[in-house]
């Protein structure tokens, strides 16, 4: 399995989903190569709540990474889930359409774009 897949996998235990108890991991690689993970963290008030894919771009934004090459998605019942519309806009602020986007099947991944999920995104040229 691939080690990115795996990272995504093991920080689901970190998960805090006392409400949906659908727990998910996302493993992001950058360019040089640096993993950085995160889970969802639900919130009573659940538009708080935050997603897996966010929590993982932002500890790398935080830690002064920009360039993105791959993100994996795991949840707890390996149902092959994508990032959310939210998340995929968040993905394309950082990353562009050509990063690779693994989507945990169990068994197998299914690999996608980001610009297969979300063509013509909103960027930066339609606020000016």
């Amino acid at each position: 399995m691939d080690a990115l897949i795996e990272a995504a996998r093991e920080i689901q235990s970190a998960a805090h989903v006392p409400y949906s108890d659908y727990r998910v991991g996302a493993a992001v690689e950058t360019a040089d190569g640096t993993v950085f993970t995160g889970c969802n963290l639900e919130n009573a008030n659940y538009s708080n709540s935050l997603h897996a894919e966010e929590v993982a771009i932002a500890e790398a934004v935080k830690n002064g990474h920009r360039d993105f090459v791959r993100i994996a998605v795991s949840s707890g019942r390996r149902d092959g889930v994508t990032p959310c519309g939210m998340c995929r806009q968040t993905l394309s602020e950082f990353c562009d359409s050509n990063l690779t986007v693994l989507c945990d099947e169990g068994e197998d991944v299914t690999e996608y774009t980001l610009g297969e999920l979300l063509p013509n995104t909103i960027t930066e040229s339609h606020l000016k």
